[in-house]
């Protein structure tokens, strides 16, 4: 059954979207209402979303429709993939650095990295829809970038510190290593390399 994880999806990467898709909405809300309640609404309908997806994933899991089964050994490839994509996670919530600079936009970096990563070992309909989606989602938002950028309407980040590198190499090996060690068993049932 995937209805929770479409419904899930389409709330939390609709309400992500709405500066691609509806930016006139965005600014007019915030002008109503003033930026602080368009976060607060943004930031629930975002968890809200959020929760049902993964509830919904969790829910089509159990009756899965498999497309295909990747050998074992590719588990170690998305281990190695997943190591920059959680040092540009941690790089994108910490101020510029070189890397954020160079990278522009390291979350979505991240995301697509994360979204190719898990699609190689998963075959199955429901992370087609999780993982494909939010592949889908970070390129447009990405071209989007772009052209609000050419527009002039945002700007790139300009290198800081390196004390922002070292803080999102430290950070994101620290989150890996986590991750590894169970953390992504205990939160999504699975270990994340077979034969751990």
């Amino acid at each position: 059954m995937m209805i929770w994880l479409i419904v899930g999806l389409v709330l939390f990467l609709g309400i992500h979207s709405v500066r691609i898709a509806l930016p006139g909405f965005r600014q007019a809300q915030i002008d109503k209402r003033g930026l602080n309640s368009w976060k607060g609404m943004y930031s629930l309908v975002a968890i809200i979303g959020f929760v049902i997806l993964v509830w919904g994933y969790g829910i089509a899991r159990q009756d899965p429709v498999v497309f295909w089964v990747a050998p074992a050994w590719m588990s170690h490839v998305v281990a190695l993939l997943m190591l920059p994509a959680m040092i540009l996670l941690v790089a994108s919530q910490v101020p510029a650095g070189r890397i954020k600079a160079a990278v522009k936009h390291p979350m979505l970096l991240a995301v697509k990295i994360w979204a190719v990563a898990h699609l190689l070992v998963n075959g199955d309909l429901a992370s087609l829809l999780l993982f494909g989606s939010f592949l889908a989602w970070a390129i447009v938002d990405r071209i989007s970038e772009k052209k609000r950028l050419r527009a002039g309407i945002t700007s790139n980040p300009v290198a800081g510190p390196v004390k922002w590198d070292i803080i999102a190499v430290v950070g994101g090996l620290v989150l890996y290593v986590l991750f590894v060690a169970g953390l992504h068993e205990w939160l999504i049932g699975v270990p994340p390399i077979i034969g751990m």
